[in-house]
């Protein structure tokens, strides 16, 4: 009994590693966002018929292909220790929700969120969601530091230009949209000059404005993200080729170059130590 669970396990495991099915997969996932995009069309009943059956086809396929998963794992409580399985689990069952009543609404929206399965499948999306996941308590303190700069602004704004136009800088949470509006160069021309109409060096006030958030603290955001990603990436190397980590990190790319050439200098220093024949 013992033997044929076993061989039932490789089997599965065999046939989810395999690359036709794991393309199959993606291809169905394609599918499946194909279909949503297509009933939001005005169709003929007959084609509207087809794509539920479809979609009916596609739901039942996602869920054999979640148990396969399952029953190919060894222990199945690491199968559950990944959050990308837990999410394919959740919107797999979540899309069994009859697309009928009152639960219609969250029937549809489950199954638009199918297609963020696509994610799960290719490992080199899961790698940017993994970056940018481990980004945000990065980015936390720069988005901190950005939202003291724009209460400031916003509040020197409001004290400033509220009698030029109440309807952009009528009080400091008005203002802090209007600065948005300026920081995303949303016609933000247009707000300078009116307020430069009455204030004439109050280009210095948006200019400033825009050199912290645009030209610094976006670009910090971006920095950190790359960071993260260059981290990231180096982590895929290494279990891609199966090199080992010392101090839970992977030794990086010029971590390797440098200990390649001090292996070379230590060579010739031997070689030219050496007596010579």
């Amino acid at each position: 009994m013992n033997n044929t669970l076993m061989n039932v396990q490789k089997a599965l495991f065999k046939i989810n590693s395999s690359a036709v099915f794991q393309w199959f997969v993606i291809a169905v996932i394609i599918i499946s966002a194909l279909t949503i995009g297509a009933k939001t069309h005005d169709l003929p009943p007959a084609l509207v018929t087809a794509l539920s059956f479809l979609d009916g086809a596609i739901t039942v396929f996602f869920l054999v292909e979640i148990i396969i998963r399952f029953l190919a794992t060894e222990n199945k409580k690491a199968f559950f220790k990944s959050g990308w399985n837990v999410f394919d689990t959740i919107i797999v069952i979540g899309s069994m929700i009859p697309a009928g009543g009152d639960e219609v609404l969250l029937a549809r929206l489950l199954r638009v969120f199918r297609v963020l399965r696509l994610v799960s499948m290719v490992p080199e999306l899961r790698l940017l969601i993994n970056a940018l996941l481990k980004a945000i308590p990065r980015m936390g303190y720069i988005a901190l530091l950005m939202f003291v700069i724009f209460y400031i602004y916003a509040a020197v704004g409001s004290i400033l230009f509220h009698d030029i136009n109440e309807t952009l800088w009528g009080n400091v949470s008005i203002s802090m949209l209007t600065l948005f509006r300026v920081a995303t160069f949303e016609d933000w021309t247009d707000v300078m000059y009116e307020t430069m109409a009455h204030h004439p060096l109050s280009w210095i006030y948006y200019l400033s404005f825009i050199f912290l958030t645009a030209f610094i603290f976006l670009n910090m955001m971006v920095g950190t993200i790359l960071e993260v990603m260059g981290e990231e990436h180096e982590n895929f190397r290494a279990e891609a080729h199966g090199e080992s980590k010392e101090g839970g990190e992977p030794a990086s790319r010029a971590q390797i170059e440098k200990l390649e050439t001090e292996l070379a200098e230590i060579k010739a220093l031997l070689q030219s130590s050496q007596p010579k024949g």
